[in-house]
């Protein structure tokens, strides 16, 4: 993949239109969680500094094409100012004469925020005339919204089509990672794979099955392959429609040569709640009244011997219930094994996923990772090996 970057771009004056995800957490009207706008801001920061004038666009929740006050993207701006440490500018609506106004009256360095995109029904239907008036406030589209790029929506991809496009920072740096992970890996690469359902992650496995030299399956969806080959898993949450499609898949992983790795134990309870009575048995042995909510010490074990010969580990999903523990035990011991082959050299670690950045953040490692993905969809659709719009829209 070839895509233009900040490196070298003469932007003194030029209106800069970025796109980024300013799509937080908002409870009660309070932004619960920063880290989208901390991890957009050396992209505004080095624009400004080089005297662009920064145009920032967004979507936020889902309005469906209305303007719908309490989705407005002031709280946004005013944070994102805060974050910035210096004021920001904002325009009530993305478009007409608002906007432009808002646009004219920036001065080199300065930065504004426009409002929700999706106030349109343009934005979700990458409407040509909406990508081409939003195109006209500016002279260079800077796209740094990965989280995003899986839509082909007016702000994302159809502007791109109209001024000369780039990678933000943030957006590069998810690229690359996720580049040197699948895409130029260095070898053996081991996936770690985990979740609730097989069926919301059938093209990820099938993706990565051609990929990866080692896959393991936890979580929930690894009854379902358990269960597929014969296995009693007692009252396990698994998916008895997808039994054909696990052993499919398994097939597919022998004939690619990829080494599926399932649980061999599992850490039993009656009830899913937080520290219940609880019992590790091997795998084949679970009682008929349980059910499996954390792989065992024994499967721990397995996982991190191959992590030791593992020179890159894409990681999506944790192999337990670890939102209750003790079933957050595998998870984290996993965790700190992967963070600790990190923090050595021998491993590029590269996760993503709104659970697995919640897990690894549980289990203290998240700033130990080589890579941690803060998009979700879009991350998802990229372990798919999916085409993002967003993305090819960049490319050349």
């Amino acid at each position: 993949m070839t895509f233009k970057t900040l490196d070298n771009l003469d932007v003194t004056g030029k209106r800069v239109i970025v796109r980024a995800d300013l799509n937080v957490p908002v409870r009660d009207g309070r932004i619960t969680d920063l880290t989208r706008i901390e991890r957009l801001s050396p992209t505004i920061r080095e624009l400004s500094e080089k005297g662009a004038r920064v145009v920032v666009l967004s979507h936020f929740d889902r309005p469906k094409g209305k303007r719908v006050p309490e989705m407005s993207l002031a709280p946004m701006a005013a944070a994102l100012g805060e974050v910035l440490g210096r004021k920001v500018a904002f325009g009530d609506d993305c478009l007409g004469a608002s906007a432009q106004a808002t646009v004219a009256a920036l001065h080199n360095g300065d930065v504004a925020v426009l409002e929700n995109t999706r106030f349109h029904p343009g934005e979700e239907k990458n409407d040509p005339a909406m990508a081409t008036e939003l195109a006209a406030l500016g002279d260079i589209f800077v796209n740094d919204a990965f989280s995003a790029a899986h839509r082909a929506h007016a702000s994302t991809e159809g502007i791109a089509h109209h001024l000369p496009s780039y990678a933000g920072r943030l957006m590069q740096a998810e690229l690359e990672a996720l580049t040197a992970a699948l895409t130029t890996p260095v070898r053996p690469v081991m996936a770690i794979v985990g979740g609730s359902k097989v069926s919301t992650k059938l093209d990820l496995l099938g993706n990565l099955v051609g990929k990866v030299d080692v896959l393991v399956i936890g979580g929930a969806m690894a009854n379902t392959f358990l269960s597929a080959e014969g296995v009693s898993v007692g009252k396990s949450l698994q998916e008895a429609e997808m039994h054909g499609t696990a052993l499919d898949i398994v097939a597919r992983a022998k004939a690619a040569g990829c080494e599926i790795l399932l649980p061999v134990d599992g850490v039993t309870a009656a009830t899913l709640a937080a520290n219940v009575p609880t019992t590790t048995v091997a795998i084949g042995a679970v009682p008929a009244d349980q059910m499996i909510l954390d792989v065992g010490p024994q499967t721990v074990a397995a996982i991190v011997a191959k992590l030791a010969s593992a020179k890159t580990l894409v990681w999506n999903g944790p192999v337990g219930a670890f939102e209750f523990p003790p079933f957050d035990a595998a998870t984290t011991a996993i965790a700190h094994a992967v963070a600790d082959a990190t923090g050595s050299g021998q491993l590029r670690s590269v996760a993503g996923g709104g659970d697995t950045v919640s897990a690894l953040k549980h289990a203290g490692v998240l700033e130990r990772m080589s890579y941690v993905s803060s998009a979700g969809g879009a991350f998802l659709e990229w372990l798919e090996g999916k085409t993002l719009p967003g993305v090819a829209a960049l490319e050349g």
